[in-house]
This record gives C-alpha cells, sequence and structure tokens, in this order.
C-alpha cells in the first residue's frame, strides 16, 4: 500500500488547515490510549506548536482506500531546543508524538518518518524519551540519562540527620509561580549537565492553566517556594494531595527543582510536614539524590523503579563531542558505524584541558562504536567500562581503559525536562 506522507503548518489559520492540524492531534491521543482531545488541549497544543515551531509529519492512507480520512495512521513532530551537553549549550533535535497504528505496522512508516525528519535536522544532536525502548536504537538513540521514581514514608519515622535550613518555605499558587519557577529553571539548565529546555507547554501544565490527566484545569496543584538566608529564591516544587483509600496512604506527588542541597531538604522537611499524609511520591528523583544520605533512617525511602529518561542521537560528530567535557589530555581515533550515515566515519579526538577539537581522519579507528552507543556514552551517564563489558566497543583493553579515561567523570547529567 502506498501511503501520502505529508507536513502540517500549524500556524495555518485556515479552516482547513486547523482540521488537519485537530485530526492529527487526535491520531496522536489514540496512538498513546489517551481520551479524544478537549477543545483546551487542542489549544494548548496549538499555542505550544506554534511558539515552539514544531515540524508535524504523519502518514495517511490514499483517498479512496478503506479507512482513509483525516487522522493519519503515523504521527512524528519535532522542533529544536538546547542541550547542556557539559561544557557547552547546544542546539537539541528534540522528537515526539511517535505513533503507528497497530493496523499499519512494520510497514516501514516509522523509518520513513524518522529518516526524513533527521535528515532535516540542522542540530549537532537529537533527543527523545520513549515508551518502548526496543524501537529506538536502529536509528542510533541510545539511553543517556535516567531518574528514579521514589515513595517516602512521611510518617513519625521521617528525620533528617542534623540539618539547619539557613532559608525558609512560602506558599505560592501556581499561576504566581510561573516567573520565578522560569528563572530557577534556567539557572538550573545553565549548570545541569543533561538538562534541556522546557518546551512551551509547560508553562500551561506548571501555572495550572492545563491538566493533561483531565483535559482541563488543574485546580489541586499547589506550589512552594524555598528562599535562601537572604530570601532569594534558590528551588521550588509543585504538588498535589491525594487522599488514601483502604490499604492505600493518603500521598503527595511532587516535582522538585533545586539549586543547592540546603533549598532540596529544606523543601524534603516542608513535604514531610504537609498534614494528613503519610508519603511523598517523586518520579524524577535525581539517581544520587542526597536526600538518601540526608536520613536518619534511609528505610523510609522505597525506590520503586530506576528508568531511562533521555535518549540521545549524535548527528554532528565534531560539534557534539565539542561541546562535552574531556577528563584527561590525550589523542585517540574513535570509528562510528551508523546505519543512516550522520555519524559515520573515523574522528580523531584532541583532548586538551577538558576541551576536545574532533575531525574526521582517514586513519585506523583505536576502537570502534555503533551511533546507538556513542549515544548513550554522550553525556557521561553511561560508563564507558560498561559498555564494554557488554560487547558493545570493538578495541583492544589499552583503547578502552584510554577512553574511559577521556570519557567517565564529572556530575551525573540530569534531565527534568520531559517531552
Amino acid at each position: 500500500m502506498e501511503y501520502e506522507h505529508r507536513t502540517l503548518d500549524p500556524h495555518d489559520d485556515s479552516a482547513e488547515g486547523k482540521a488537519a492540524v485537530d485530526a492529527w492531534m487526535g491520531a496522536v491521543s489514540r496512538g498513546f490510549h489517551e481520551g479524544r482531545p478537549s477543545e483546551s488541549t487542542r489549544e494548548i497544543w496549538r499555542e505550544t506548536a506554534r511558539e515552539d515551531s514544531l515540524r508535524l509529519a504523519g502518514a495517511w492512507l490514499p483517498d479512496g482506500t478503506f479507512g482513509a480520512g483525516p487522522l493519519p495512521v503515523a504521527t512524528f513532530s519535532s522542533w529544536t531546543k538546547t542541550l547542556n551537553a557539559g561544557a557547552a549549550t547546544v542546539p537539541l533535535h528534540m522528537i515526539s508524538d511517535v505513533t503507528v497504528s497497530p493496523a499499519h505496522r512494520r510497514r516501514g512508516l516509522l523509518r520513513r518518518l524518522m529518516v526524513d525528519d533527521l535528515a532535516q535536522a540542522s542540530a549537532p544532536v537529537a533527543a527523545l524519551t520513549v515508551s518502548e525502548a526496543s524501537i529506538y536504537g536502529r536509528f542510533g538513540f541510545g539511553p543517556a540519562t535516567f531518574r528514579r521514581r521514589i515513595e517516602v514514608d512521611t510518617t513519625a519515622t521521617f528525620a533528617l540527620r542534623e540539618f539547619t535550613d539557613p532559608g525558609r518555605v512560602e506558599l505560592v499558587e501556581p499561576a504566581d509561580l510561573w516567573d520565578t519557577a522560569s528563572d530557577l529553571f534556567d539557572r538550573f539548565h545553565a549548570s545541569t549537565r543533561g538538562s534541556v529546555e522546557r518546551p512551551h507547554f509547560y508553562r500551561a501544565w506548571q501555572t495550572g492553566r492545563f491538566d493533561p490527566a483531565t483535559g482541563s484545569t488543574d485546580d489541586k496543584l499547589r506550589g512552594a517556594v524555598h528562599l535562601d538566608a537572604d530570601e532569594r529564591p534558590d528551588g521550588y516544587v509543585l504538588y498535589k494531595y491525594a487522599e488514601g483509600e483502604g490499604d492505600k496512604p493518603a500521598t503527595v506527588t511532587a516535582e522538585l527543582l533545586t539549586l543547592d542541597t540546603s533549598a532540596h531538604l529544606g523543601l524534603w522537611r516542608f513535604l514531610a510536614d504537609i498534614d494528613l499524609s503519610s508519603r511523598v511520591a517523586v518520579r524524577n528523583s535525581h539517581p544520587d539524590d542526597p536526600l538518601y544520605w540526608a536520613l536518619v533512617n534511609s528505610d523510609v525511602i522505597g525506590v520503586r523503579s530506576v528508568y531511562d529518561h533521555l535518549w540521545v542521537r549524535v548527528l554532528d560528530v565534531p560539534v557534539a563531542l565539542g561541546a562535552r567535557p574531556w577528563f584527561t589530555d590525550d589523542t585517540m581515533v574513535l570509528g562510528v558505524t551508523d546505519p543512516l550515515g550522520h555519524a559515520e566515519g573515523a574522528w580523531r579526538i584532541e583532548a586538551v584541558h577538558g576541551r576536545a577539537e574532533v575531525t574526521a581522519t582517514n586513519d585506523d579507528a583505536d576502537l570502534t562504536v555503533t551511533a546507538e552507543t556513542l549515544g548513550s556514552l554522550y553525556l557521561g551517564g553511561v560508563r564507558v567500562e560498561s559498555l564494554a563489558s557488554a560487547g558493545r566497543l570493538t578495541g583492544d583493553r589499552e583503547a578502552v581503559e584510554r577512553l574511559g579515561r577521556l570519557m567517565d567523570g564529572g556530575p551525573e547529567p540530569y534531565s527534568l525536562t520531559s517531552f
């Protein structure tokens, strides 16, 4: 069957253009088993698509075919923001809304959409978050940052070690919090390896204007800001309270952003003190959250899962590798195999004083990796030795150790941005 592939313009205000975009959104909702988009959902989504200049692509059944209509059978979106690569911030090609109808699987639709999209990308790095980990390695994406889902018992067993908060916490309505939250995120993004600039829809989410779960306003969302000793904001939390049912305890679901440990622990003490609650659940905890080590009894933390968050794909090797930190001085040639061609080749890495100049070369590679493996190594969240032990690097032991000394080091990469 021949499909019709085309892109849509979210800025098209004609009746036909709006109807096409609405149908495309409906296909995305169907693909992720969500309810049909409400008018408020469509409004928020159109606003985001325009503000972030989304590229909307899809595949449709040809006219006259049974089942043909305004809804595409496959969808794909992308746009450009920024990524903190550790030594510099680089443009990031962000991918989302990837769906293929179960009635049209294994017909090359995702491959066509992905190949076409990456071919027109101008950023040196691409990234996505995944719902199925088996899909994206073939396209050169590898898991690069990780997060934890934790649940903390905040009954009488919760206690911090000798911690005196030099600042304080103040409740703020989410709608009034946005400017402060945006400033804090900008500071977090500038200082945090692996951080991804937020898409426009975060404003609607974090101000309570829109709840993705209900498609309407989020009346239960609450906010609080941590202030340092000089009354300057250095962290915030957004949270919701849910009453317990049966054996399920009353739980506060929270998302924190903090710039230092004092703000982090101060906000955790605030969350633990919320009345009528005995649990706090956080789905995006840092892999090395200092809360664990600050508790008198670390048993109050239950780690529900550790999961990959950001999947990275290198498109422009010299620019991408030049923006990450290097942890010793050395020169070696890294070979990359890439079935899509973007990162294919042998690359001379000359690292001096934490930065590297990367150039194409005809010299033999000291080590060879796939584009997928390079994506996992890029931000430093996966160690060279770990991937070598899994057979993911081709080369001798000395070369593996040299690459490890070059690439492994620095803080764990971490992103709070989902998309």
